[in-house]
């Protein structure tokens, strides 16, 4: 994802065509782990795409996604509340007080 929202950051700054040596280099900039493999895999599956095209498919495939929630998520559960039992002195042979 991040090599994904690293390009998008490239178009949008005005890059029409981002390179492998682009996104590394914002990547880099965040601190972000450089994987030079998933990067031009990336590339090479965009190559000659309308970035615009590309998210307008993508979010046709999202749309079939089923997103309901479980029945379990409709009456959420109260959170019980657990006492902590406060640790005693017996436990450990002496007190402070004697």
């Amino acid at each position: 994802m991040k090599i994904v929202a690293a390009y998008l950051l490239a178009v949008l700054g005005g890059n029409p065509n981002p390179s492998a040596d682009d996104i590394i280099s914002i990547l880099e900039s965040v601190g972000a782990e450089v994987e030079d493999k998933r990067i031009n895999h990336f590339l090479a599956e965009v190559k000659g795409k309308d970035i615009t095209e590309v998210i307008a498919a993508g979010r046709e495939k999202f749309a079939s996604v089923p997103s309901g929630g479980s029945v379990a998520a409709i009456g959420p559960k109260k959170e019980e509340k657990v006492e902590e039992k406060e640790e005693s002195d017996e436990d450990m042979g002496f007190s402070l007080f004697d």
